[in-house]
């Protein structure tokens, strides 16, 4: 059955292709723009809408939303794309940069997750997936009612192709003689192009996941990003079974755990 997509940051990357595979061509605006689609396999005109928005400004997703509402009645598939690269050693970076990126990759995240959450609870008949290309996802999905029908991925991407290690990267603006160790933007500068993820089937995966029944709450793509999940995943088994003793040795005398 046919789905509205609201997906922001669609200028590059993953939103792009995105896009693309929903059969509408990007309007390659740089200034914010997200797209919510219609995929029913009608006229075009009919079935899009390019909405400013900038995450950052709640004035915005509200009015985003209630322009989506409007022409398509609902949401069906949020993808939480937008995102803000930043790149450097912790000291070398200035307050606004941090800011701006806590900004738009956080609260930008929460406050347009909390107005789609408002928006699949109240539309008949309720429900939709959101799918976040972040990290805090899995706490949220316990709070929902299952007849609320929402459900929610976390996409763990692994380096892709796409602009986020070039012109959409920032870089400290002061270097520290602390840090010549590391030079960030040499490093990226190096990877960028070179990433083995490609942005298209990465986005093919995110439509992939999007049309399951029963998506999983968290999922890594690409193959970097699978070798390091298992590899943190067997660090941590090994680091937790080596101090099994001081991680049982806190609980009150007589404690006994409620089943």
């Amino acid at each position: 059955m046919p789905r509205v997509f609201f997906i922001t940051g669609t200028s590059t990357g993953f939103g792009s292709h995105l896009l693309e595979l929903l059969k509408f061509n990007n309007t390659n605006d740089k200034e914010g723009r997200s797209q919510v689609v219609d995929e029913s396999p009608t006229n075009k005109s009919q079935n899009f809408l390019g909405v400013k928005l900038d995450v950052t400004k709640k004035d915005e997703i509200d009015t985003a939303f209630q322009f989506a509402i409007q022409k398509f009645n609902r949401v069906d598939v949020i993808v939480n794309n937008a995102g803000y690269g930043l790149s450097g050693p912790f000291e070398e970076l200035s307050e606004k940069q941090i800011r701006t990126q806590m900004g738009i990759n956080f609260f930008g995240l929460i406050d347009v997750t909390l107005k789609v959450m408002e928006t699949m609870r109240e539309q008949r008949p309720s429900g939709g997936l959101i799918q976040q290309v972040a990290s805090f996802t899995e706490s949220i999905s316990h709070e929902v009612k299952p007849e609320w029908g929402i459900k929610f991925t976390c996409i763990e991407p692994s380096g892709f192709r796409t602009d986020w290690a070039g012109q959409s990267m920032d870089f400290p603006e002061k270097r520290l003689p602390a840090y010549d160790h590391l030079n960030a933007k040499e490093m990226m500068g190096k990877c960028h192009g070179s990433q083995a993820g490609d942005p298209v089937k990465g986005a093919k995966t995110m439509y992939e996941l999007a049309a399951m029944k029963d998506p999983p709450l968290r999922v890594v793509i690409g193959t970097d990003a699978y070798q390091a999940i298992n590899g943190k995943i067997k660090a941590y088994g090994e680091n937790y079974k080596k101090y099994e003793k001081i991680s049982n040795c806190t609980d009150v005398d007589g404690y006994q755990a409620l089943i």
